[in-house]
């Protein structure tokens, strides 16, 4: 069984398979929390440092829930202008400081590597929320908990699946640790559609090929592509050099109801790590798919919080302790029908 307790969460590298069905496990068990059917005070008196030198709303907000459903507290900074990098402090002074207020910190920073940097000079366990277009280890494993659940719900697994990666494949973070991922199951089949420019780097593509799947790129969104699963990501504008190259590449693959019925199959998964591009000239996802009962972005935020929560149970120690310090929840019991 893989140790958690008092590591670092800094890349998927450090998941095997077995690691990842234990943080299943885990978060399956989170539901009733997260549901607010029960409350457990299990980390009452624990702190988590929330640092965020990076836009966020998904990440932060579902990290400082994940705690607090667990009966701990959060404390946040957010933005480098609001912190002391912005006088010149260097991660490791800022980790040396911040991790003696704090039992766990979870960290976004724009810089790839920043988050392992910081680790080293942290007395407490660090998790990743996000380094640059580097890796985000928890988005990855939450995208991979909602595919295995979304099969679970048809009766199948992640081993055979056929999984379809659409949009900027190059500076997408979540779609390069949720390929390493992947790479761990058995017998799939990778489709990968964007622009020649921002095709997924051959390193990824090695580790998928290296584990045997069978890999299909094509800067065309045509024909049936038959794919289980079709994860859309969105132009990644704040990896590119000016606005006006983001642009290039902005509403190239839409995704609404016809072209859904046209390309995939009827049970097909709809995911995307969020935000989606909503202006006009992208509509990455359009409205007219928010009843589309294979839309599962919505699926995907809700279990960010389940597999969170697994994580800091894990991490400090707490995962099979948790159902001992239960609650009941009074204002949600005596909610009117």
């Amino acid at each position: 069984m893989h140790t958690f307790t008092g590591n670092h969460i800094l890349s998927v590298d450090q998941f095997d398979r077995a690691a990842i069905e234990q943080v299943f496990a885990v978060a399956d068990s989170m539901q009733p929390y997260a549901l607010r059917q029960k409350r457990t005070t299990v980390l009452n008196g624990a702190i988590l440092g929330n640092l965020f030198f990076e836009a966020s709303t998904r990440t932060r907000v579902s990290f400082g829930t994940a705690f607090n459903l667990l009966g701990g507290e959060v404390r946040e900074t957010t933005g480098m202008s609001m912190s002391a990098l912005a006088k010149g402090e260097s991660l490791y002074d800022t980790a040396r400081v911040l991790s003696g207020y704090s039992d766990i910190i979870a960290m976004r920073h724009p810089q790839a590597g920043s988050v392992a940097e910081f680790a080293e000079g942290s007395r407490v366990p660090v998790i990743n929320g996000g380094d640059g277009a580097n890796e985000h280890p928890t988005q990855a494993l939450l995208d991979l908990y909602t595919i295995d659940k979304e099969q679970r719900a048809m009766g199948g697994s992640i081993d055979g699946l056929h999984i379809a990666m659409i949009g900027d494949l190059k500076h997408g973070r979540t779609v390069h640790s949720l390929s390493k991922l992947l790479a761990l199951f058995n017998n799939l089949h990778f489709t990968l559609i964007s622009p020649i420019e921002l095709g997924m780097p051959d390193s990824i593509v090695s580790v998928l090929e290296d584990h045997g799947h069978k890999v299909t790129i094509t800067d065309q969104l045509s024909g049936s592509v038959d794919a289980d699963i079709c994860y859309q990501t969105r132009i990644q504008e704040e990896r590119f050099t000016s606005q006006e190259e983001a642009n290039r590449y902005r509403g190239r693959f839409r995704l609404n109801q016809d072209i859904y019925t046209k390309h995939f199959k009827s049970n097909t998964v709809i995911m995307h790590p969020l935000p989606r591009d909503s202006r006009a000239e992208a509509n990455e996802l359009d409205n007219d798919l928010n009843l589309n009962p294979n839309l599962a972005i919505f699926r995907q935020t809700d279990n960010g919080v389940l597999v969170r929560m697994a994580l800091f149970a894990l991490t400090l120690g707490v995962e099979n302790l948790v159902s001992q310090y239960d609650q009941t929840v009074v204002w949600h019991s005596n909610k009117s029908n």
